[in-house]
């Protein structure tokens, strides 16, 4: 399925529809990332949408072509970390998803973001910035991008939306103070937020599901 020029895979609410969760994946990944956990969230009201990220190069890869939602132009902290055009690029695409939700008559306090690394930096994103109030933001091992824009950009519409951060206390990927840093800028910022933390590195694990699961009933999405 493509929506405002991005392919999406879609797993289909098997109750009556509590809402929408639409889930980014990480670098280099695929938008079949997630399948198994699914059906572990216990929420057969909701709609999963998983977008796939648009091919491009990596600089921190050496160039090779992969799917990203940005450009990563270096490891260090930004300005230079990240390529706004390519973040600003993909968040055109994932309002299109979200408008695609709302025009099938979801209202938008029933639509969560979640994303995963990359996908969570850009759940945080775009969740901040969009011009109507969401049930709900994950950000899952993830972090901040353009830091600097943050509080001039994000809207005052999701001033009150629960924003849920886990990550891995041994995340060699993006490490545990990227994620705590995005956290504590949320917060001072007076969003409702939530962090916790894991055992793992760069990954996932059933005790963050289980957190994800609970905040997804809080969110109310869950019935």
């Amino acid at each position: 399925m493509l929506t405002a020029d991005i392919a999406t895979y879609e797993v289909a609410p098997t109750a009556e529809q509590t809402g929408s969760v639409v889930w980014m994946h990480g670098l280099g990944a695929s938008n079949h990332d997630f399948d198994d956990v699914v059906p572990l969230l216990d929420a057969p009201g909701v709609r999963f949408i998983f977008p796939a990220a648009p091919t491009r190069a990596v600089t921190i890869n050496g160039g090779m072509r992969m799917p990203a939602w940005y450009d990563i132009l270096a490891f260090e902290d930004p300005p230079r970390r990240e390529d706004a055009e390519g973040a600003r690029d993909s968040e055109r695409l994932l309002r299109g998803v979200l408008e695609r939700e709302l025009a099938r008559g979801v209202p938008s306090t029933k639509i969560a973001l979640v994303g995963f690394s990359q996908g969570g930096a850009m759940a945080l994103h775009v969740g901040t910035r969009f011009e109507q109030a969401l049930a709900g933001v994950g950000v899952l091992s993830g972090y901040l991008i353009l830091p600097a824009h943050f509080a001039a950009e994000r809207h005052a519409a999701n001033q009150q939306t629960p924003i849920l951060f886990c990550h891995g206390i041994n995340d060699p990927t993006v490490p545990l103070q990227l994620g705590r840093r995005a956290y504590d800028t949320v917060n001072a910022a007076g969003y409702p937020a939530a962090w916790h933390t894991f055992p793992m590195g760069h990954s996932m694990c059933m005790p963050e599901v289980d957190v994800l699961r609970d905040w997804l009933g809080t969110c109310g999405l869950r019935g």
